[in-house]
């Protein structure tokens, strides 16, 4: 908590405790309301000014109100998490029983699983404070640094650039160039932050040598030599161009005339806008959806229903891509006519968050279904469908998504889940998600990797159920689609080839037979890769309504090791 901020409140608390109202009878006749402004004019004791005495026992008094295990909690264990509105909340609170009931009650809200008896959330958050308090602390717990902060409210990084000597230093052209030495720093890389951007660097510099690290945004701040004269020169001062003294003109930075000088400068706004954004939330535009992901108690109106699937595809070795599919009838949305035109929106707000309730994505877009007013009722017997594909490294997150009517404000629905991001790693035999899809087919190249619904090359329309576990529809004159990648596959010393047997079965669930049972060389699909795509589009015609089920088995001969993805699906 920002020392303003504590300040701020402990202000209000004060003068809510020195407003005291006072009540007088109203008089009837002349002489008590001549009385009564006399009295008027007597100096009201409850708002005389308090003596320094007075004023230290009463801030000694509030101080005092949260004691013990209950200030250590709100001071230090839950520093970084807890929000402005929650700490309000927890001082107005009379006793310790309802201290207790508000703590558990708030692990509870940012467990990812709330049905599970373990809160990870609470776990991993005590986890990255021991982990602070063990590596970063200088003269005070590693909790209470810069790093610490950054650690527990953003997790690790994904790469560090560490000099813990500091000493010799080639500065990169974008920072002057030429040779300085350095204090101790460090430059933590993140490659994504939700609300913030790609590619953040944030610096850390140890100007004490004592190993207290402090956030800069002054990439000057780490140079030893900086006001040592003839010491250090950037490029431009080594071939004359420039001065030292150049360097101390104002500015953010104190880099020095070079050859990408002009661009730093511009540069600097952008610097000051990062640091504001890593100390703030992320901005969320539809405002009044997110109060209901903070308390499900606000959803007081008719349930707005609407269905999720999440699937996992690899990207690289550290980042999943994690499609995120919801699904809403039309027969749901409130529809209004205009001009012989009928409009629906539905606005979404979603947001993911790690087990210790830092915000990684969100993600807000309105849905809008139009159709002519003489064909509306053959449309409210379809779906509309949102994508979002979100890049996230291996872990528990928790999904909150809520949806709109934007017709009909009073309807709203509401989805939260925990997910578990798979990591794959390099020596075992793995696979993505096995999709099902109503429509797949190949985009041109110059949308590869972009657009809804397109994953790699291929534009895949899920089909979504009602839940996790529940089989998706297809019907008999349709196209069953699925599509799957395989990971990690051996590659042969020799041959340079892998050799893996893929299995393709449709199973009747009823007599639990396999209706299809298929057989195909991973060599004739991509000999030469570590990795393949499973795409197949049935039709559905020879099938019988009931339920059945997709299952795809590869038998990898190289690394001697196999998997098995399997999805239920029903034909009417």
């Amino acid at each position: 908590m920002s020392k303003g901020r504590t300040s701020a409140i402990f202000a209000i608390a004060i003068g809510a405790f020195l407003f005291l109202p006072s009540v007088r009878a109203q008089q009837a006749d002349p002489q008590a309301s001549a009385d009564s402004q006399s009295q008027d004019q007597t100096p009201d004791p409850l708002k005389r000014q308090l003596s320094d005495k007075e004023k230290f026992k009463q801030q000694k008094e509030l101080k005092q109100e949260l004691h013990g295990i209950y200030k250590k909690w709100v001071d230090e264990d839950v520093h970084w998490i807890i929000t402005d509105q929650e700490l309000k909340a927890f001082k107005s609170l009379s006793n310790d029983e309802e201290r207790d009931s508000f703590i558990e009650a708030f692990w509870q809200r940012r467990n990812p699983n709330p049905d599970s008896p373990e809160n990870e959330f609470r776990e991993e958050h005590y986890r990255r404070i021991a982990y602070a308090n063990e590596h970063f602390a200088a003269g005070k717990p590693g909790w209470k640094t810069d790093r610490g902060h950054i650690y527990i409210a953003f997790g690790p990084p994904d790469s560090k650039d560490e000099h813990p000597s500091g000493g010799m230093y080639d500065r990169p052209m974008e920072e002057g160039g030429g040779q300085t030495s350095t204090y101790p720093f460090e430059v933590w890389h993140y490659r994504y932050l939700e609300g913030i951007g790609e590619n953040i660097d944030i610096e850390f510099v140890d100007t004490c040598m004592c190993g207290d690290y402090h956030m800069t945004i002054d990439r000057s701040e780490k140079d030893a030599l900086l006001h040592v004269p003839g010491a250090g020169a950037t490029l431009y001062e080594q071939m004359g161009m420039a001065k030292q003294a150049d360097r101390f003109k104002g500015g953010l930075e104190n880099l020095g005339t070079g050859p990408m000088s002009s661009q730093q400068q511009s540069k600097e706004f952008d610097r000051l806008e990062l640091y504001a954004k890593l100390q703030a939330p992320p901005p969320v535009k539809f405002k009044d959806l997110e109060a209901f992901i903070s308390d499900h108690k606000l959803l007081t109106g008719p349930v707005f229903p609407f269905e999720v699937r999440t699937d996992y595809v690899k990207v690289t070795d550290d980042t999943v891509l994690v499609p995120i599919t919801l699904q809403i009838k039309n027969r749901d949305i409130t529809f209004q006519t205009k001009e012989g035109v009928s409009k629906g929106v539905v606005n979404i707000l979603g947001r993911v968050s790690t087990i210790t309730d830092h915000v990684v994505y969100t993600f807000e877009d309105p849905v809008e279904v139009e159709q002519p007013q003489e064909l509306l009722a053959k449309t409210l017997d379809t779906s509309e469908l949102y994508w979002k594909a979100i890049p996230l490294r291996p872990g528990r997150y928790r999904v909150d998504i809520v949806i709109k009517d934007v017709n009909n404000p009073d309807h709203v629905g509401m989805w939260a889940q925990g997910i578990t991001v798979p990591k794959y790693d390099d020596d075992r035999l793995s696979a993505s998600s096995l999709i099902l899809a109503d429509k797949m087919e190949r985009v041109p190249s110059k949308q590869i990797g972009t657009g809804n619904f397109i994953i790699s090359n291929t534009f895949i329309r899920p089909r979504v159920s009602a839940g996790p576990m529940d089989p998706v529809t297809f019907h008999r004159d349709q196209k069953l689609n699925f599509w799957m990648q395989v990971y990690n596959l051996g590659i042969d010393e020799k041959s340079k080839q892998n050799s893996a047997t893929i299995t393709y079965q449709i199973i009747d669930v009823a007599s639990n037979k396999a209706l299809l049972d298929t057989q195909e060389d991973s060599r004739k699909m991509s000999a030469n890769s570590d990795q393949l795509t499973v795409e197949k589009s049935l039709p559905l015609a020879s099938l019988q309504p009931g339920k059945y089920m997709v299952k795809v088995l590869v038998n990898d001969s190289v690394s001697r090791q196999e998997i098995a993805q399997s999805a239920p699906f029903t034909v009417d």
